[in-house]
């Protein structure tokens, strides 16, 4: 017999003994949705303690360029980020061009993360309509800039964590 499973609470971030120091890139397309986002991803950091810098560009299939070449400089420059948080949206249109940019947007982003070991977290929604976006990207309902950038942190602790071993 299935037994229910509880509901868990989410576990906290643990606070590092130092500062996250982490990149948002977040894609300008949908200006709305890219701010709801934003202060979402922007809360989380700070809530963790974390430091961040912040860059933009104009739509989603740009994330993973950004990322690779601001993530190069910050290590040629001895300021490295520990990890990226992106975000964007992309909403179904017409044309077979959402599935592109959704699909080659996020391989991209994992491919990245997985070659340089960088933890980051996807904020890049993929939706049918502008108003699922909103909900969404709202702080106060979907949150997936909250969820985007605390996945990301989550995954620098445990890259710290399997470094102090």
């Amino acid at each position: 017999m299935a037994k229910k499973r509880r509901a868990t609470k989410k576990p906290p971030i643990k606070k590092q003994a130092r500062k996250p120091r982490m990149l948002v890139v977040e894609a300008r397309y949908y200006t709305h949705i890219a701010d709801a986002l934003l202060k979402g991803a922007t809360a989380a950091l700070i809530e963790a303690g974390a430091e961040y810098d912040g860059v933009t560009v104009p739509g989603a299939l740009e994330i993973p360029t950004a990322i690779a070449i601001a993530v190069e400089a910050a290590r040629k420059s001895g300021t490295p980020y520990d990890g990226v948080v992106a975000l964007g949206c992309v909403i179904q249109g017409e044309t077979f061009h959402f599935d592109i940019v959704a699909m080659q947007s996020a391989r991209a982003l994992m491919d990245l993360s997985v070659a340089q070991q960088l933890p980051a977290g996807n904020g890049i929604l993929t939706v049918d309509t502008e108003a699922q976006a909103l909900t969404r990207a709202d702080p106060t309902q979907g949150n997936k800039g909250g969820e985007a950038a605390r996945a990301a942190l989550a995954l620098v602790g445990l890259k710290r964590e399997m470094a102090d071993r």
